[in-house]
């Protein structure tokens, strides 16, 4: 009975100490279930939404009839304009606005009407080459529908449809992972170590002794993040070199602008370090959060490898305030389409304001903390 009492004891002692650690034990319950959600909306591989422009060089009812067609198309598509050519949306397929196209021949309905076998191009975003097959799969679907329903009894009467992959004509998954695996890192370096760095000092003691030295407040946050922007720089640099030299992963942008960009971001992380810190009273409690804040909404909601349009209305307003989300879109496009600050510059606002935001409440709360 000794023994038994002796471990009753303990077993009682061990679970008031859980209980009195509500942080941890928060997150120990919370974050399973946030897991399940997460995984069950956002592990999605269908396309929704798909932003897509009609080339039409003379519009008349067969091009609208099309046109008509992929409106109608359920949540698949969504006819953001039509255009004289191609090349009026250069810029857009660089930004992002147009995901997809439909190209049609001059005189369109009148070579149907001729019998004449037409050439229909769609071409497709292939920056994503997951999303991009199944855009292009949805297109030929929608095009060949429609020209079965048109032709009627004449089955001798078809459009000819092309395909073309813009920014990655061979659907390479590294063009893929790649430039998400920056953001991730950065996301690894930066915040869960920040988070951790900082409450480490905490729990040691030693912020203590740096309060009584004449370090000010702000001098100390800034010695504690000064080292992980540039470790996070190096990991940029290393990365980029893995990417462009090891995997032959395209590199069409301005390489100045992509560094200041992963610059920003990784400011931004040691933001979300900081704000984390100011939280957590155990390095334990401080790293499960930074998992389930930092990690997982990376991993599962910006983007970096299930496409948003397919993830309910919920989870994309949620993914509007992951920074992950705005920073893939960046690296994408300066790597891969080649994009330029003009394409850009609403995700870097975007990027820039969520920084400020988490970076003046992170440092305001630890230098409350510090005092």
């Amino acid at each position: 009975m000794t023994g038994f009492s002796a471990f009753h004891g303990f077993l009682i002692k061990e679970i008031r100490h859980i209980l009195r650690d509500w942080q941890t034990l928060l997150i120990l319950i919370g974050l399973p279930v946030a897991q399940v959600i997460l995984f069950g909306y956002a592990v999605r591989s269908d396309v929704r939404g798909i932003k897509l422009a009609i080339v039409e060089p003379q519009p008349d009812a067969a091009t609208a009839s099309l046109r008509a067609r992929f409106e109608g198309a359920n949540t698949t598509f969504h006819v953001v304009g039509t255009v004289p050519s191609l090349d009026a949306l250069e810029s857009h397929f660089r930004d992002g606005t147009v995901r997809q196209a439909i190209v049609l021949p001059t005189e369109f309905a009148n070579r149907l009407g001729r019998g004449e076998q037409v050439p229909v191009q769609v071409v497709t975003d292939g920056a994503d080459p997951n999303t991009g097959g199944i855009m292009e799969a949805d297109a030929m679907a929608v095009l060949r529908a429609w020209d079965a329903g048109r032709t009627g009894a004449a089955p001798g009467v078809r459009i000819a449809v092309e395909t073309r992959m813009r920014f990655n004509p061979t659907l390479q998954s590294v063009n893929l992972f790649v430039p998400g695996l920056i953001a991730f890192v950065l996301t690894i370096v930066s915040a869960l170590m920040t988070a951790i760095t900082i409450v480490r000092e905490k729990e040691l003691g030693t912020m203590e002794m740096l309060l009584v030295s004449p370090l000010r407040p702000s001098q100390i946050v800034l010695g504690k993040v000064a080292p992980y922007i540039a470790l996070g720089f190096l990991d940029v640099v290393l990365v980029l070199s893995a990417a462009r030299f090891v995997f032959d992963v395209p590199l069409r942008g301005n390489l100045v602008l992509l560094l200041a960009e992963s610059l920003l971001y990784i400011v931004t992380a040691l933001a979300m370090g900081i704000v984390i810190s100011t939280s957590a009273q155990s390095q334990r409690v401080a790293m499960m959060a930074a998992l389930a804040g930092t990690m997982l909404p990376t991993l599962l909601i910006s983007g970096f490898i299930f496409p948003i349009s397919a993830m309910p209305w919920p989870l994309q307003v949620v993914s509007n305030v992951v920074p992950a989300r705005w920073f893939i879109i960046i690296v994408r496009g300066i790597m891969i389409k080649g994009a330029t600050f003009a394409d850009l510059w609403r995700e870097t606002l975007i990027l820039a304001g969520l920084t400020t935001f988490l970076l003046t409440v992170g440092v305001r709360r630890l230098a409350v903390r510090l005092g």
